[in-house]
């Protein structure tokens, strides 16, 4: 692992315990959402690209997964925001960042990056989806 690889998976690491001491050791054995921003070098970003869908295809299938959500800026193709849910901080930190489907995308991150990218993480409070609404359903 280079060192801005390394950098990668401590932020994670670092933001996650930042997260759990300010929200409480409760907040830390629930879920958490991580917002990770990707800025990828012009010109590189379907090799960005055919590296991450393996990894989020394979994320699906984790037990501790809950959802995942890769955006595009509309304005600066080669601005990414991936947006995670986990249901435990430990197990993503320990476990998750660790499987082998990830390798190839870690090892190669730093040559297709502008910049380190950048990991925050959240306590999810409440989510809503419209698409789990009755068919048919009318707002009150």
């Amino acid at each position: 692992m280079t060192r801005r690889e390394a950098m990668g998976t401590a932020a994670l690491a670092a933001a996650g315990a930042a997260a759990a001491r300010e929200a409480g050791a409760e907040a830390a054995a629930g879920p958490l959402a991580l917002i990770v921003s990707l800025r990828v070098r012009p010109g590189r970003e379907a090799e960005f690209l055919r590296l991450l869908l393996p990894v989020l295809d394979a994320m699906r299938h984790e037990p501790g997964f809950l959802n995942a959500v890769l955006h595009r800026d509309p304005e600066d193709p080669a601005r990414f925001m991936l947006y995670e849910t986990w249901a435990d901080r430990r197990d993503l930190v320990e476990v998750q960042m660790r499987r082998p489907y990830r390798a190839p995308y870690e090892a190669r991150l730093p040559e297709l990056l502008d910049a380190p990218r950048e990991v925050r993480i959240w306590r999810p409070l409440r989510a809503d989806f419209a698409h789990f609404a009755p068919a048919g359903a009318v707002p009150p």
